[in-house]
């Protein structure tokens, strides 16, 4: 399993009326957690798509709202990974607020397309090795 912490204020203009995060700006969260889960392994999502040929469309986005995000509050977006990927990946959320109160939670599944030939791939080999660390340490320590 691998985990990683982003923290986001929640600004102004992302609010309503009531001063609470606006609900679809939490879809925008979860891809600021995971685009630096990404850059944490030494990857951006643009060296991703130039250098590698890779995309990773959202497939779905699933999500439960427990209390709102206020306005200049600072979130912590949790995402793991709780396994590899294969032919899709998926990204679990967690949000909390600065109490350490569960705000959101959620998923993201994705999957891999070649830029050129716009097929779906499996899981591309320059990541799989980023990330394949992260659960064999998981796995030994299971087996311990």
């Amino acid at each position: 399993m691998f985990t990683t912490e982003t923290k986001i204020r929640v600004r102004y203009g992302e609010t309503d009326q009531m001063g609470y995060l606006y609900y679809g700006n939490y879809a925008q969260y979860y891809e600021v957690g995971r685009a630096e889960m990404i850059r944490s392994v030494g990857l951006t999502y643009a060296s991703m798509e130039k250098e590698y040929g890779t995309l990773m469309p959202v497939m779905s986005l699933n999500m439960r709202f427990v209390r709102p995000a206020l306005y200049d509050e600072l979130m912590t977006v949790k995402t793991t990974l709780r396994e590899l990927p294969g032919s899709t990946i998926t990204f679990y959320h967690e949000i909390f607020n600065e109490k350490n109160k569960l705000v959101n939670g959620g998923s993201v599944k994705l999957c891999f397309v070649n830029a050129e030939t716009n097929k779906s791939i499996k899981a591309p080999q320059f990541l799989l090795g980023k990330l394949r660390p992260f659960f064999e340490a998981t796995t030994k320590s299971e087996t311990l």
